[in-house]
């Protein structure tokens, strides 16, 4: 989880590999009008944001469901947004925020010429973002460590006796 350019669909797409499950791309999941809203430099609200989180938390469902297990990446700026993907999804799920301070943030958003999130809207991205609350299974990590090392401290995590993380939305 994370704001556009953090690195969640780099490092989710990797942990996926590495754990040989499926993964989820978020952003597949945006209707055609919320991508337009985006590409035109609209920041969503939160109705635009509802459908999306649905259909995403019933893939990741669907894919446990089937797989056993699945990494998705996942803006899921407020805890709203986790609460809803944690309803939808009605399996242990841990959240991995990946922190990078603004100024990296909109580097890589302007080196970016495959997306339709403009860098326009990092800033929007950080006012909504909520940053995990004590006791919320949320494990912060820093989006500067390159993706290898990232997915080594996460597979780290995984594969502790006491985790049952199932779902990984990044």
């Amino acid at each position: 989880m994370g704001v556009s350019g953090c690195g969640k669909s780099t490092l989710g797409a990797l942990l996926a590999h590495r754990l040989d499950c499926a993964f989820l791309e978020g952003d597949a999941f945006h209707d055609e009008a919320a991508v337009a809203k985006m590409r035109a430099g609209h920041p969503l609200t939160d109705d635009d944001r509802w459908p999306w989180l649905d259909r995403l938390g019933l893939a990741i469902k669907e894919t446990l469901a089937s797989d056993g297990h699945v990494v998705a990446a996942c803006s899921a700026l407020r805890l709203l947004y986790r609460e809803r993907l944690r309803a939808a999804i009605g399996a242990p799920v841990r959240f991995v925020l990946l922190d990078v301070e603004r100024d990296e943030l909109q580097r890589r958003l302007t080196q970016r010429t495959d997306h339709y999130m403009p860098s326009s809207l990092l800033d929007s991205q950080l006012a909504t973002l909520e940053r995990p609350r004590p006791g919320e299974d949320v494990i912060t990590l820093d989006g500067l460590i390159p993706p290898e090392g990232l997915c080594d401290s996460i597979q780290a995590l995984v594969t502790e006796p006491s985790s049952a993380m199932t779902a990984s939305p990044l």
